[in-house]
This record gives C-alpha cells, structure tokens and sequence, in this order.
C-alpha cells in the first residue's frame, strides 16, 4: 500500500508513526515544506519518495504539485497526523478519489461548533454552546449561556487561546484576548475532573482504546506556572468512575462517522457523575501522551496504528498493565537553568518505577512554558496501583525543583 504522509517529521511524534507505516510494510511518500535535507534521518531512510513543497497552505499549489508528481499516481491512502494540516488531506483524497475522511467529514472534527452540533443530534451531552464571530456575539452568548463560560477558538488544538471567564469584567479583558481570532465557540464551564478516551480504529471498529487523567485540568495548566502538570494513562478502564465517558467515546466516534485511524476525546466527569463531552481531534494527542501510552501496555501504538490503517487489525497485545504517568517540571525563574534539586533523593525513593527522564541540563535555556506543555522536561513513572502512582508523580511535582537565572 502506497500511503502520503503530510509532514512526516513534524511534529516528532509524526515521525515515529511514519516509521512505523515502513516497520509494518508500507510504502511511504511524504510530502511538506521542510527542505528534504532537513528531515530527521529516521524519517529520509524510511520515505520511499518525498514532495518538498514551498507552503502546505497553499493548497492548490499542492494540488497542482502532486498531479504532476510520477509517485502519486499510485496512491492508496493519505494521512495527516498533524491537526492543521487534516483539511488538506481530506482535499487530497477528494482529488485524487481516494478512501479516508472528506472534507465535511474532517470539519466535524476541526470546528467545534459543528462538532457539537453533530453530537447534540444524536443525544450526546455537550456543553451549552454557541458560535460567535464577533465582540457583539460573544457578549449575547454569555449572556444566554451563563457564568462560568469558556471561550475557545472554534478550530484551535490544546488549550491555546482558551479562556475562563466568570463574569462581565472578566468577559471584556477576554474579549481584548481573542481579537485576533476569527471565530470562537462560547460555552458553559463544566465543572469537574478531565478525562480523554483516545483509540486506534480500522475499518469502522476499536481496535484499541486509552483513558488519561489530567491533573489538574488543561486550563489550570496553561495559566499556573508553579503546577506540575501530569498525564495518566490508567491501567483499569472499568472503574465506575469512567463509565459515562467509556460509554460515550463510540457513540461520538459514530455519531462523526469516523473508521480508521487514531482519535483522541477529551472529556468532562462532574461531580454527581455526569459525563459531559468535551471535543475531539481524528488525531493522536500531543506531549508525549502517546509514550505513556506504551509504558502503560508495553506496547507500541505507533505500530498498531500502522497495523489498523494499513490492514485493519492490530496484532500485538495490548495489555493495560501499568498506570503510567508523565509529569512536567517547570523551573522557578528566568533565564538558563542553574540548578536541579532534589532530584537525586526523588530517584533512590521512586527509581525502580521510574521509565524515563528528560530534564533540560544546567546551562541549557528554559523553554517558554506558555507556549509548550513539555516545559523544562519531565519524567514517566509507572505503577500497577493507581494510589502509588500518583504518589510517586506528585512527590516529584513537590520535592524536585529546578532554578534558572
């Protein structure tokens, strides 16, 4: 099977899926903007061929570019693991006839307001929402919907441009915030814990299914430099705490009409139990959410999604035999980190349940924690039983401390 990636480098979890499109026997073409020699060599060794383009967002361009392209003419599939670049595969296929998401599709995925939409009609909680594309608008959907709210870009991923607003003081130094959004969805604050509900699909079946735990919810994350944030991949998924979002990720799955491929759901339990829906990307998630979920299974989901859009199975086992946690540090200060505590004494307590770190080095400039959920590092540690493992995740979010001037 002939299969274009787009970008297949960027971001770099896009390159070990490329890989594994080859691992499994796979021809695979790539096609991007960046310049053929700049590619990993991971990534040039396993592309049977490459289209450098000047922009992927020039999409007639691109188009044109690859009518006269010789490789594409025996294409069998195209994938975008990228989530700005999902529309220009759904065009792909379209134009060259080819099996996958089209674009109506692939826009329940990237807009969120038909995205709901679509769930609402089929008897899916969401939360109350509305689509506002201007100062005007969003203050009439605040005013319908209610504080607490959210306001979020209609095709954003992450927590990017991602507001709490609480009240009409609050309402306007967002609206100052989102000026140069074109158009956001406005919609009730769901109180309560985030979960995801992520699986690898082929041929319209779950071929494998993962449930996180943020701690504390990405809005916390993204606006509390001093927290640590964390990711759990939990070992058991019939806890009775999960039911309502385990329930509900097929439903959504069927309701969007998505078959094969990675997705990634996140979504909200409340207090009295209620699941609540949150959005979803026909994507793998981002920051390193997918290496945990290996340590949790001792598997390989890159492979396995290879395995289900190549042939529409996955082979290995995928055993849930670890909580798997990864914790991101963030260091205390400006500038090049200077000194690590801590971390030593944290190693010989927790180490034999420790399964990767990667801490920026002293002298190494800190990364812009706004910008990025990876920080200034981080560390994964497993554990079969939940209570240890968020013991051993916090105890480093508390005793390891990381300084930069």
């Amino acid at each position: 099977m002939n299969t274009l990636v787009i970008n297949p480098g960027y971001p770099v979890e896009v390159s070990h899926f490329t890989r594994a499109l080859a691992q499994v026997g796979g021809r695979v073409l790539g096609i991007g903007d960046t310049p053929p020699g700049a590619l990993a060599p991971e990534v040039r060794h396993v592309l049977a061929d490459y289209l450098h383009v000047r922009s992927l967002w020039d999409e007639a361009a691109v188009l044109d570019a690859l009518r006269t392209w010789p490789a594409a003419r025996a294409l069998d599939r195209v994938e975008s693991l990228w989530e700005p670049a999902m529309m220009l595969a759904a065009r792909i296929r379209e134009a060259f006839g080819l099996p996958g998401m089209s674009c109506a599709t692939t826009n329940l995925f990237r807009d969120k307001e038909a995205m709901k939409a679509a769930l609402d009609r089929a008897g899916i909680r969401t939360p109350r929402h509305r689509r506002a594309g201007s100062e005007s608008e969003i203050r009439a959907a605040a005013e319908a919907i209610g504080y607490p709210l959210i306001v979020k870009p209609i095709a954003g991923a992450g927590s990017a441009d991602t507001h709490r607003v609480d009240d009409p003081e609050a309402l306007e130094r967002c609206l100052r915030a989102v000026r140069h959004v074109a158009e956001v969805s406005v919609e009730e604050f769901i109180e309560g814990d985030e979960f995801t509900y992520d699986t690898i699909c082929g041929g319209g079946r779950i071929l494998f299914r993962n449930v996180s735990w943020y701690r504390p919810r990405p809005l916390e994350q993204r606006t509390l430099e001093w927290v640590s944030p964390q990711t759990i991949a939990l070992r058991r998924l019939d806890h009775a705490e999960l039911a309502g979002g385990v329930e509900m990720g097929p439903r959504v799955l069927t309701a969007l009409g998505f078959e094969s491929g990675f997705t990634h759901m996140e979504w909200f339990r409340k207090p009295d139990g209620e699941a609540v829906f949150g959005e979803i990307g026909a994507r793998p998630p981002g920051a390193r959410s997918t290496d945990i979920m290996n340590f949790c299974c001792d598997g390989d989901v890159y492979t396995a999604w290879a395995e289900a859009v190549t042939y529409g199975r996955v082979s290995q086992p995928m055993e849930r035999r670890w909580n798997a946690a990864i914790v991101f540090k963030r260091a205390a200060g400006a500038g090049r980190i200077t000194r690590i505590e801590g971390l030593g004494r944290w190693l010989a307590r927790y180490g034999r349940n420790v399964v990767s770190v990667d801490l920026l080095p002293v002298g190494a400039p800190r990364r812009n924690w706004k910008q990025t959920l990876l920080s200034d590092g981080w560390v994964v540690v497993r554990h079969p039983e939940l209570q240890a493992t968020l013991e051993i995740a916090d105890r480093f979010g508390t005793d390891v401390r990381m300084y930069a001037e």
